[in-house]
Protein backbone atom coordinates (compact mmCIF):
# COMPACT_ATOMS: atom_id res chain seq x y z
CA UNK A 1 0.00 0.00 0.00
CA UNK A 2 1.45 3.40 -0.94
CA UNK A 3 1.92 5.96 1.78
CA UNK A 4 0.25 9.36 2.03
CA UNK A 5 2.61 11.71 0.17
CA UNK A 6 0.73 14.80 1.35
CA UNK A 7 1.16 13.83 5.00
CA UNK A 8 4.86 13.13 4.42
CA UNK A 9 5.29 16.56 2.83
CA UNK A 10 3.52 18.27 5.73
CA UNK A 11 5.92 16.53 8.14
CA UNK A 12 8.93 17.54 5.99
CA UNK A 13 7.77 21.15 6.12
CA UNK A 14 7.49 21.09 9.92
CA UNK A 15 10.85 19.37 10.38
CA UNK A 16 12.62 21.69 7.98
CA UNK A 17 16.37 21.32 7.59
CA UNK A 18 17.39 20.12 11.05
CA UNK A 19 20.96 18.84 11.44
CA UNK A 20 21.31 15.06 11.68
CA UNK A 21 17.84 14.36 10.28
CA UNK A 22 17.42 12.02 7.32
CA UNK A 23 14.48 10.54 5.48
CA UNK A 24 14.41 6.83 4.74
CA UNK A 25 11.94 4.43 3.12
CA UNK A 26 10.74 1.95 5.76
CA UNK A 27 7.61 0.13 7.01
CA UNK A 28 6.19 0.44 3.50
CA UNK A 29 6.30 4.19 3.93
CA UNK A 30 8.82 6.79 5.01
CA UNK A 31 10.60 7.45 8.28
CA UNK A 32 12.28 10.59 9.59
CA UNK A 33 15.39 9.61 11.50
CA UNK A 34 17.54 11.71 13.81
CA UNK A 35 21.09 10.47 14.37
CA UNK A 36 19.97 6.90 13.65
CA UNK A 37 16.81 6.98 15.78
CA UNK A 38 13.38 7.15 14.21
CA UNK A 39 11.31 10.12 15.32
CA UNK A 40 8.23 9.78 13.16
CA UNK A 41 7.07 8.68 9.76
CA UNK A 42 4.17 7.78 7.51
CA UNK A 43 2.69 4.35 6.89
CA UNK A 44 -0.33 4.27 4.60
CA UNK A 45 -2.57 7.12 5.72
CA UNK A 46 -1.29 7.17 9.29
CA UNK A 47 1.58 8.84 11.06
CA UNK A 48 4.01 6.72 13.05
CA UNK A 49 5.29 8.52 16.14
CA UNK A 50 7.94 7.27 18.51
CA UNK A 51 6.74 8.59 21.86
CA UNK A 52 8.76 6.39 24.22
CA UNK A 53 7.56 3.79 26.69
CA UNK A 54 6.93 6.39 29.42
CA UNK A 55 4.44 8.32 27.25
CA UNK A 56 2.93 5.31 25.49
CA UNK A 57 -0.26 5.03 27.60
CA UNK A 58 -0.85 8.78 27.47
CA UNK A 59 -0.49 8.83 23.67
CA UNK A 60 -2.79 5.83 23.28
CA UNK A 61 -5.48 7.53 25.37
CA UNK A 62 -5.85 10.27 22.75
CA UNK A 63 -8.53 10.02 20.04
CA UNK A 64 -7.59 8.38 16.73
CA UNK A 65 -4.38 6.85 18.13
CA UNK A 66 -3.61 3.13 18.20
CA UNK A 67 -0.58 0.94 18.85
CA UNK A 68 2.00 0.46 16.12
CA UNK A 69 2.20 -3.26 15.45
CA UNK A 70 5.48 -5.02 14.71
CA UNK A 71 5.72 -7.95 12.32
CA UNK A 72 3.76 -10.81 13.82
CA UNK A 73 1.08 -8.53 15.27
CA UNK A 74 2.84 -7.59 18.50
CA UNK A 75 2.40 -3.95 19.62
CA UNK A 76 5.64 -1.98 19.88
CA UNK A 77 5.62 -0.13 23.20
CA UNK A 78 6.59 3.48 22.75
CA UNK A 79 5.39 3.66 19.13
CA UNK A 80 1.91 4.76 18.03
CA UNK A 81 -0.04 5.26 14.83
CA UNK A 82 -2.00 8.48 14.53
CA UNK A 83 -4.94 8.62 12.10
CA UNK A 84 -5.46 11.53 9.72
CA UNK A 85 -8.50 12.62 11.79
CA UNK A 86 -6.07 13.68 14.54
CA UNK A 87 -3.78 15.53 12.10
CA UNK A 88 -6.19 17.87 10.37
CA UNK A 89 -4.51 21.11 11.44
CA UNK A 90 -0.85 21.99 11.19
CA UNK A 91 -0.88 22.67 14.95
CA UNK A 92 -2.10 19.11 15.65
CA UNK A 93 0.50 17.64 13.31
CA UNK A 94 3.30 19.78 14.76
CA UNK A 95 2.52 18.53 18.28
CA UNK A 96 3.02 14.93 17.15
CA UNK A 97 6.11 15.74 15.05
CA UNK A 98 7.67 17.61 17.97
CA UNK A 99 6.92 14.77 20.38
CA UNK A 100 8.62 12.23 18.12
CA UNK A 101 11.55 14.52 17.39
CA UNK A 102 12.13 15.33 21.07
CA UNK A 103 12.05 11.65 21.99
CA UNK A 104 14.55 10.77 19.24
CA UNK A 105 16.73 13.69 20.35
CA UNK A 106 16.80 12.28 23.90
CA UNK A 107 18.38 9.03 22.69
CA UNK A 108 22.07 8.43 22.10
CA UNK A 109 23.00 8.62 18.43
CA UNK A 110 23.68 5.44 16.51
CA UNK A 111 26.70 4.98 14.31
Amino acid sequence: MPYNQNLAQRIRTILGDRPGLIEKKMFGGVGFILHGNMACGVQGDEMIVRVGVEKNASALSRPFVRPFMAAGGKPMAGWVLVALNALETDIDLKQWVDQGYEFARSLPGKV
